[in-house]
Order: C-alpha cells, then sequence, then structure tokens
C-alpha cells in the first residue's frame, strides 16, 4: 500500500507580509497543494493523510469547496483528515459539518475515533482541535484494536500547549505507523515507525531548510517512510566571508552570485561575517535588495591589529579599553570592537 503523509499545508496563509514576494508566496502554497494532488494521482496512491492545519485559519466555505474539488480529481485515494490548532473546529468553522467527497473521511471528534478502509486492510485513528489549545493529551490512551494488519494514528501536536505528547509513548502503543504533524520541520523516529511531515511549504522565516511531505510504503505489516523534498522555495541562511580587501561593490556581486548559484526564488537570511577594513561600512538595505532577504545582519567586525593599538596608545584610555576587553568571546568581544570603533573615530 502506497501513502503520503502531509500536514500543516496553511492554505489562506500569506507569509513574509509586506515584502514584494508574499502574495506569491501565498499562491505558492496553493499550487503546492496542487501538485500533491498530482502526485497521488499520478502515483496511485492509496492513502492521503493530512494530519492538522491543512488551513491557516478557519476556512471560508469557497475554500473548502476549492480543496473539495481536488479530492474529487483523485477518487481511488482514500482522504483522511484532522483539524489542528488553526483551522480548529469552532462556530464557523464548515469543515465538520461539510458534505465531502466520498473518498474523504474528517476525523472531527474531541477524542480519538477510528475510520476503517476494509479495501486496504487499514484502521486510521485521530481526533481534533476544538479549542486553539490542546493541553491535554488526547492520544494517551490510544491503541490500535480490531484485525486490520494496519493501523495508523494522526496525531497533531507535541508541545506543552498542544497534545503534548511524547515520542516514546506512541511508539510503545502499538500502531504500525504514526503520522504527526504541528512541527514544521519534517523529521523522523523510531526506525520509520513516527515522523513529522512537517510544513508543505515554508510559512515564515524561522522554517528553514528543505519542506515537502513524507512518501509511506506498507508492506509486510510494517511501514517505511522517507521524505520527498517538493516545496517551491527554501528559506536559507546565505554567510557572506568579508575581509579587508571588501568593498560594497564587491560584495553586491559575491551577493548576487551566490543566490544565482543557490537560487533566485529561494527567499534569505543574509548574514555577514569575517573582518572588514576599520571604518568600512556597508550599506545593509542595498544588499538586501539583491534577492529575497528577509534579514540581514553584520556580524563583521574592523580588523583591528589590537597589539599595535595597544603599543601606540598604552596609557591612554583607548589602551586602558583594550587591555581590559582583550581576550574575551562572545558579547564582549563585539563590545570591544564597537567601543573601540567609536572611540577612535572620536579621537580623529
Amino acid at each position: 500500500m502506497k501513502m503520503i503523509h502531509t500536514a500543516d499545508i496553511h492554505l489562506g496563509a500569506e507569509p513574509d507580509v509586506g515584502y514584494p514576494w508574499s502574495k506569491e508566496r501565498a499562491e505558492d502554497i496553493w499550487n503546492s497543494f496542487r501538485h500533491l494532488i498530482q502526485v497521488c494521482k499520478k502515483e496511485k496512491v492509496d492513502l492521503l493523510l493530512i494530519a492538522g492545519d491543512l488551513f491557516h485559519r478557519v476556512p471560508l466555505l469557497r475554500e473548502i469547496r476549492e480543496v473539495d474539488y481536488l479530492f474529487q480529481t483523485i477518487p481511488d485515494t482514500q482522504v483522511v483528515l484532522t483539524a489542528g490548532n488553526h483551522d480548529y473546529l469552532r462556530k464557523g468553522n464548515y469543515c465538520e459539518g461539510y458534505s465531502w467527497s466520498t473518498n474523504v473521511t474528517g476525523l472531527w471528534q474531541k477524542s480519538c475515533q477510528k475510520a476503517v478502509f476494509p479495501e486496504l486492510d487499514t484502521a486510521v485513528y485521530g481526533c481534533s482541535y476544538h479549542t486553539q489549545e490542546m493541553k491535554e493529551n488526547p492520544y494517551k490512551n490510544a491503541h490500535p484494536f480490531g484485525d486490520q494488519t494496519y493501523h495508523i494514528l494522526m496525531a497533531h501536536g507535541g508541545d506543552e500547549k498542544h497534545a503534548p505528547f511524547s515520542q516514546r509513548e506512541l511508539a510503545a502503543a502499538g500502531f504500525t505507523y504514526v503520522a504527526l504533524g504541528h512541527i514544521h520541520k519534517p523529521q523522523i523516529f523510531c526506525e520509520n515507525l513516527i515522523s513529522y511531515a512537517g510544513a508543505l511549504e515554508p510559512i515564515d522565516c524561522n522554517d528553514m531548510g528543505p519542506h515537502g511531505y513524507m512518501f509511506v510504503e506498507m508492506k509486510g505489516g510494517k511501514a517505511a517512510a522517507r521524505f520527498r523534498k517538493s516545496a517551491v522555495c527554501e528559506y536559507r541562511l546565505l554567510e557572506e566571508k568579508i575581509t579587508e580587501e571588501t568593498t560594497q561593490l564587491s560584495l553586491e556581486q559575491q551577493i548576487k552570485e551566490q543566490i544565482h548559484a543557490e537560487g533566485e526564488n529561494n527567499i534569505y537570511h543574509l548574514r555577514l561575517t569575517g573582518e572588514r577594513a576599520p571604518g568600512m561600512e556597508f550599506d545593509l538595505v542595498s544588499l538586501g535588495k539583491l534577492g529575497r532577504c528577509v534579514r540581514t545582519r553584520d556580524l563583521s567586525h574592523p580588523a583591528y591589529h589590537l597589539e599595535e593599538l595597544l603599543e601606540m596608545y598604552d596609557g591612554t584610555l583607548i589602551g586602558a579599553y583594550i587591555r581590559r576587553l582583550q581576550g574575551s568571546e562572545g558579547v564582549e568581544k563585539k563590545a570591544l570592537y564597537y567601543g573601540l570603533e567609536a572611540l577612535l573615530e572620536a579621537k580623529r
């Protein structure tokens, strides 16, 4: 049996609000979901599990209809849904009462319920959020029962405010596979037994690294999950090493070349490191406009030769300042360079 496990799709989200590419990213989320449906059709996937937060908020009725239309296009794939903390079943959420296509099953109850698919020899267990937080663990007593070969648990959460379960407890419950949602980073635990699919697309600037879904093959009573990268873009760290020879224009060229090599569609955290020429300042706003940059930080410091400065300014305030902080690390090291820069500038 072939199964796709996904979660945290967040249809309706608009990442990076205020940036020029924000609306395009909102479209990317829908396009990624449509692509996932096409994968189900092309690869004849038997079961599609969406472990919470299909929507970024309580969906509009027209959004539910659009999603259900897509499910209608894969009638040979059984789709199982649960509501997460973002699209929880509060008043005005039409998900629970909606007449979904015949191949769609919603596990909408507050406590774990079981859906059986005889043609797949499979049972799927899960529940939905009815409030934004779930501080009790609804999966604590969940365990497989019945004569099906495959028993799959869908669980959304894993922190103190959202179904505080542990992987150890879930592993001991006896399920063939546990499909997790809520954490946006894809992770596999317990030799393919448990996994977070991660967000299908990165939703905010902290969702670093690759995103996609879990492709799971069920055979001989066991599950084998592997992550498939499918996201349109990634948030990546772009670190540029500064030297005393680096100028604004040479740095701009350096950044352009690296963005071109790593992908102009990706979104970057730009970080400058190394040692710059004393007195050199970089225009961070201009650097941030060279690509899709959500954060630009200059962590470089002036290339001061401390021993020479200490000899030159021995017996002065500058010399005393160097002696006090020389050899320090972390925040104090930053203070040394920032303070030294200010003192030398004042002296000039």
